[in-house]
Order: C-alpha cells, then sequence, then structure tokens
C-alpha cells in the first residue's frame, strides 16, 4: 500500500534499495531505544539538528498539525520523531528542551556518530557538517524529506516540505485505517 503524496525520487524503495529499517539511539530522557520502541503507533520520522535557525522547527510545527488533522480525520494517533543528525551538539538533555516546545507527541533522540550515520543510511538522508562563520561554527545541511512509517515500523512513503498539509493528512487517515476524508466530511454534515 502506498499513499500518493508527491512522485518518489529515483532513489525509492525497491527490493535493492530498500528505505527503512532498525536503529538503536538514545531518547531525550536518556534512554536507549530501537525501531521497536515506537511499534503500535504510525510514526512521522524526521532528521534535523536543534541548531538550525528555521528550516527545522517550521517542519516540526508542520508535523504537529499534519498529526493533528490525521486524527480529525479519523485516522490513528501519529508519532513525530526527530532524529539528529548533529550528534556532536545534540545531547538528550537539549533534544529534550528543544522537542518540548512541539508538544508531548514529539519525540527527539540522538545517537553516536555511527549510529546517526546507519539510520540515516537506512533512509537515505543526506547531511553533512558546513563550516561558518568564526572558526569551529558550523551548520549542517540536511535532506527535509517526512518518512511515514506503519505501525511496525515499516517505511509506507515519504514527502517533501512543499506537499499539501491537508493533502497528506487526508492521505495518511485513508492509508492507515483511518475513514476517508470524504466519509468523516459527510459524518460533519
Amino acid at each position: 500500500m502506498g499513499i500518493a503524496f508527491l512522485a518518489l525520487p529515483a532513489w525509492s524503495a525497491s527490493p535493492a534499495n530498500p528505505i527503512g529499517g532498525g536503529f538503536t539511539l538514545v531518547d531525550q530522557d536518556g534512554k536507549v531505544v530501537t525501531d521497536r520502541s515506537f511499534h503500535g503507533r504510525p510514526v512521522l520520522l524526521y532528521f534535523g539538528f536543534t541548531a538550525c535557525p528555521d528550516v527545522c522547527p517550521t517542519d516540526l510545527a508542520r508535523l504537529v498539525r499534519i498529526a493533528q488533522r490525521v486524527r480529525a480525520l479519523g485516522g490513528p494517533p501519529l508519532k513525530t520523531i526527530f532524529v539528529s543528525v548533529d550528534p556532536a551538539r545534540d545531547t538528550p538533555s537539549k533534544m529534550k528542551a528543544y522537542v518540548s516546545l512541539f508538544g508531548p507527541d514529539v519525540i527527539g533522540l540522538t545517537g553516536t556518530p555511527a549510529q546517526i550515520a546507519t539510520v540515516t543510511d537506512r533512509y537515505h538522508v543526506y547531511y553533512q557538517k558546513v563550516p561558518y562563520g568564526k572558526q569551529g561554527q558550523y551548520m549542517m545541511d540536511h535532506s527535509t524529506f517526512v518518512f511515514l512509517l506503519d505501525r511496525e515500523g515499516r517505511y509506507v512513503d515519504h514527502f517533501g516540505r512543499t506537499a499539501d498539509e491537508a493533502a497528506v493528512a487526508g492521505d495518511i487517515a485513508a492509508g492507515l485505517g483511518g475513514t476517508s476524508p470524504r466519509a468523516h466530511a459527510a459524518r460533519q454534515r
């Protein structure tokens, strides 16, 4: 089952090039978690970093709104997971302070550079440290796709920053066992 968010790029999931897979990271409370820790609830998975000046906070706020729309349409409750691509700066306590700004259903994950490399490789996420300003300062350049995982943590689809929130929420609600947006609208009349 695929949800038609947008045309998938050439690197989309295929038997030869799957998207997703297991991971072991640390949550914002310092607890070791795996991908299986989130089974039972569909997930919106996003990669970024807490020192991001605008893209990451904008995207996380957008994901919270999409999750709220999915629930309003009768879809399943979603867990939003924010995985750091900057483990040198994004400690569990920094992740906790950051994700708390977006609500209780947002989880922050970090880990060692090797753990981050493993999970980003599995989701085909680009990231790179980019020096700027004074010596030692840097930003992180990274891809901004959101990955939708089903209740068992399997990749379903992904969408980009320009995908319409209402359309994405409607597709998720309909595709993951919720009611269709049309049926929900009919009930509201």
